[in-house]
């Protein structure tokens, strides 16, 4: 008993001792790589060229087909976003089949169907499995594309476009691609409602009739399926498709600016920028330092503990988040660092950006840094294998990219092998800190001059294009002008003075839904309603009178603050032009803009509060053509029609983030000086 008792006191003693001697200043030691079993996709090869890879997974009764097409990029010139329509068309029906008995068979048997320009797939139990393959081949050799079908994808497309160009992240896609690659570049190009009218059914025909060929296909196949199995389906369905010679295109690799140089889109309603920081980057899977980027990403801007997120959200306080990307591509990839900040703080989060990424190549990682970010990547590749769908996209990368056959298994042995100076080098390799190209979209009339410090700032319009150089203003013109001229433009200040009331109602079309908004005005007697109706039920109203607001929604009615009501009341006048002087607004003159491609004043509108909105005044006629309001978005305003000796715009174009596409609401009828009694605004 004595003895057992020395050798516990002595191994507790041991113990204290050892826990003493641990230094837990220092991260943990990483130990060896897992080793990384992968399921090996089994391959075989037509005689078309056709190359098949096999990914068994029997743990479901489920099959999928995915085919992809291996072709270069495209230059698509005068009719850029035709391959975009290509799915589309692919899938709208073919010689046997119509679009609407497409569907239904695809719906009756639970499966699903789809396509691109470089790709087709379907999916399904393993018991339909004939039949989808069926309708995959039939999708794939028999299309018809009908004209209707595209005039119809047509007119989608320009609707998304039309509300992508208010889309700040959107903007700021095309123009930092338009700055890195250039717009002679695939990656630089842009769809316009022009090059989108330009596609025709034979340009589609002809795109069809040259990619999708066997001989640049890759056919894979995961789930409940033998290579045996597979190799007769696919003999049986895809056999007969003829190869073909398909044209190669190179270009010239996009070089990083000379200095680093800043773009500008000047979107005024904004109260963030979107801020992109970017450069293009020689990076290909397979290349020496692909595996280390994206160890270096992680540390740098690949998450919630990353430097970035850890400075611009959580130190600074400037956004909701930061983020970087090191984009790995056959022909040219692309380093980015972005985040959306409030504009007061704009070219501070853009120094911010800067010094992380100069710390980043001057100073390097730490250890700890990098033994955290292996971790973190660590787990995240086990997970992707727990889908088989990660496999096939392993074998179809080994055999695209001419990687090794072990590349995947060995991936992590390779990522643990990483030393600080390995991560160190391949930052100075890919990211040029004095060749940036940093790109932003929001108030330039706010962030432009605070911009110049950083470069050259150049200004570019919401699609990527040089912003039209305006002239300068005539030093005779003023904002108090300005108004005096659309006074006289839309008839003279004492006609437009005798509107003392107004009955007004728009209708519009919102996604097959109508919409109305009754509007009344009592200028003389400062009181407002608007009634927004959908499908002849009241959804919402606002009332101004009394010197007090409200806004009814669904019963409810809240009373407006005193900055809610001061930004409402510079809506509540029916021309309110003739007002800004009696309310003691403060009027600025923000140079000539660019509006849709009309030369317009620009005039800051602000009251004793400091509410603002900018309305702008074509040049050439004296018309407001544009409104911008923080709260309700940007109003566009078109067909002037002379009501009572006043030009009226007839038509109105909203668009808001509130609304997924823009709102053009037309004027249904209108009464000028009617009489008015308290019960029109209740």
């Amino acid at each position: 008993m004595k003895k057992l008792a020395i050798s516990f006191v002595l191994s507790l003693l041991v113990s204290v001792v050892s826990f003493a001697q641990v230094d837990r200043s220092q991260f943990p030691k990483a130990g060896p790589a897992p080793v990384i079993k992968i399921g090996e996709a089994e391959t075989f090869t037509l005689d078309n060229g056709l190359k098949v890879f096999v990914v068994e997974n029997d743990k479901l009764p489920r099959v999928s087909f995915t085919l992809v097409f291996e072709r270069d990029p495209l230059m698509e010139g005068d009719k850029a976003g035709m391959t975009g329509f290509v799915g589309e068309m692919i899938t709208a029906g073919t010689t046997n089949r119509t679009k609407d008995e497409l569907d239904e068979e695809i719906d009756f048997i639970g499966a699903s169907l789809g396509a691109s320009a470089t790709s087709v797939s379907v999916s399904s139990l393993k018991k339909h499995q004939e039949k989808v393959l069926d309708l995959m081949a039939d999708v794939l050799f028999n299309p018809v594309f009908p004209e209707e079908e595209l005039e119809k994808l047509k007119k989608q497309a320009i609707t998304a476009l039309a509300t992508s160009k208010d889309e700040p992240n959107a903007i700021s896609g095309r123009l930092t691609s338009a700055m890195v690659y250039g717009k002679d570049h695939p990656y630089g190009e842009v769809r316009t409602e022009e090059t989108l009218k330009n596609v025709t059914v034979e340009d589609i025909k002809q795109y069809y009739q040259t990619f999708f060929k066997p001989n640049i296909a890759y056919l894979a196949i995961v789930g409940d399926m033998s290579k045996t199995e597979a190799e007769k389906v696919v003999n049986a369905h895809f056999s007969d498709w003829e190869p073909g010679n398909v044209p190669t295109f190179t270009y010239p690799d996009p070089a990083p600016a000379e200095q680093n140089m800043v773009g500008l889109v000047d979107r005024s309603s904004s109260v963030q920028t979107v801020i992109d920081i970017a450069q293009p980057i020689d990076l290909t899977i397979g290349d020496a330092d692909y595996i280390p980027s994206r160890v270096l990403n992680q540390i740098f801007g690949g998450g919630s503990s990353s430097r970035l997120f850890m400075n611009l959200r959580e130190d600074k306080g400037y956004t909701y988040g930061a983020y970087s990307s090191f984009a790995s591509d056959k022909l040219i990839g692309q380093f980015s660092a972005n985040a959306s900040v409030r504009t007061e703080v704009t070219d501070s989060a853009v120094y911010e950006f800067i010094y992380e990424i100069n710390k980043l190549v001057e100073e390097g990682v730490s250890q700890e840094e990098l033994e955290k970010a292996k971790a973190n990547l660590a787990g995240s590749f086990g997970r992707s294998l727990e889908s088989p769908a990660t496999i096939a996209n392993f074998a179809l990368n080994i055999e695209r990219y001419d990687l090794p056959e072990d590349y995947y298994e060995t991936y992590l042995q390779k990522m643990n092998e990483l030393t600080v100076e390995d991560i160190n080098q391949t930052a100075k390799d890919l990211v040029n800190p004095d060749k940036l190209y940093i790109t932003a979209v929001g108030n330039g009339t706010e962030i432009k001059d605070k911009l110049a410090q950083f470069g050259e700032v150049k200004m570019f319009d919401n699609m990527g294009f040089p912003a039209q150089e305006m002239a300068a203003v005539d030093a005779d013109v003023t904002a108090s002008s300005v108004i005096e001229d659309y006074l006289k433009a839309i008839g003279g200040k004492a006609k437009a003075s005798s509107i003392k009331t107004v009955k007004q109602v728009m209708e519009a079309d919102v996604m097959g839904n109508q919409l109305a908004i009754d509007m009344i005005y009592d200028d003389s007697n400062m009181r407002y309603i608007q009634k927004t109706k959908v499908g002849g039920n009241v959804m919402q109203t606002a009332v101004i009178k009394d010197g007090k607001g409200n806004a009814i929604v669904q019963g409810q009615t809240v009373e407006m603050t005193d900055e809610q009501l001061d930004a409402a009341k510079l809506g509540m006048f029916f021309l309110p032009e003739l007002y800004y002087e009696t309310m003691g607004y403060t009027l600025t003159l923000d140079g000539i803009k660019d509006v849709e491609g009309t030369p317009a004043y620009k005039v800051i509108v602000t009251t004793p509060l400091g509410s603002t909105i900018n309305n702008y005044y074509a040049v050439d006629s004296g018309l407001k053509i544009k409104n911008e309001n923080p709260v309700s978005g940007d109003t566009f305003y078109s067909d002037y029609q002379e009501k009572e000796g006043v030009l009226i715009p007839m038509t109105q174009t909203i668009k808001s983030a509130m609304i997924p596409v823009p709102l053009e609401a037309k004027v249904a009828s209108i009464e000028i000086n009617p009489a008015l009694t308290d019960a029109d605004f209740n």
